[in-house]
């Protein structure tokens, strides 16, 4: 029996327990899939009971995709080039890091065949890691900016890319605008948004945040009639990718998604 869970802190916006619990049963694959919340102190001691304990299979969110490399064997391929962990597996004894995050970030720009052009990524931690490889290698001209100038910095120029101060963000205007910090998520930040301005001149919003679908920068780019990329298309493929790792299996994405979609719609009208 796989028993698999996530770690991360907040953790009461994911729906990872659902969506792979669901794809569990879906297969017939005996296991199941729980939440680990767990606060940036304790990660070590997680760590340690990932490897004393029966546990299969890890997914990694904020603020650990970075923080937990030092505790683990081996990484990825994927995700030494990117610097960030979303995923956790066994390897002949050797707990390995991966990263499915660009596979999920790319995979709806590919599906909308959106052509590279100039892309603004707010935010600078793991997921802004993956969505900066992933448009660089697509050939994309990308502008890096967060709250932390000394964090946008140090990733701007592992890339080559341009490094821009959080207040002075509205000074380009992208084709693809990419949010990939909380704000706006379910919780304290969810009366947030990362981009407080018009969007004039920007062409896709890309809000990697998919609890609530529709944040305030969604809504906003809804109103004034943009082309939106939802964080949920990201979450699902990602997740296949763990999935695939961990089992060998295949879930349906259509079906993962209308599931998924059913259940946060359902929670917006409970609230």
């Amino acid at each position: 029996m796989l028993l698999l869970g996530i770690i991360g802190h907040p953790l009461a916006h994911t729906l990872s327990p659902v969506l792979h619990n669901w794809a569990l049963a879906q297969k017939q694959i005996p296991g199941a899939y729980y939440l680990w919340d767990t606060p940036s102190h304790k990660l070590s001691t997680f760590v340690t009971a990932v490897r004393t304990l029966p546990i299969d299979g890890v997914s990694v969110t904020i603020p650990h995709k970075e923080a937990i490399i030092p505790f683990l064997d081996d990484l990825t391929p994927n995700a030494r080039t990117i610097g960030a962990v979303n995923t956790l597996f066994w390897q002949k004894n050797r707990l390995v890091g991966d990263n499915t995050d660009i596979t999920g970030f790319m995979a709806p720009l590919v599906e909308k065949q959106i052509a590279p052009g100039m892309a603004l990524i707010l935010g600078a931690g793991g997921a802004a890691r993956a969505a900066l490889y992933g448009l660089h290698q697509a050939g994309w001209k990308i502008f890096l900016t967060s709250r932390t100038h000394k964090h946008t910095q140090q990733l701007a120029q592992e890339l080559g890319v341009h490094a821009l101060s959080w207040d002075n963000r509205y000074d380009v205007q992208p084709d693809l605008l990419v949010n990939t910090t909380p704000l706006g998520m379910m919780g304290k930040f969810q009366s947030q948004s990362p981009w407080e301005k018009t969007l004039d001149g920007i062409s896709f919003i890309y809000d990697l945040v998919y609890n609530p679908q529709q944040t305030l920068l969604v809504k906003q780019g809804l109103h004034q009639r943009k082309e939106i990329v939802y964080g949920m298309h990201m979450f699902v493929h990602q997740a296949l990718a763990q999935f695939k790792r961990w089992t060998d299996s295949y879930f349906c994405v259509d079906a993962a998604t209308i599931l998924l979609e059913q259940i946060l719609n359902k929670h917006q009208r409970d609230s």
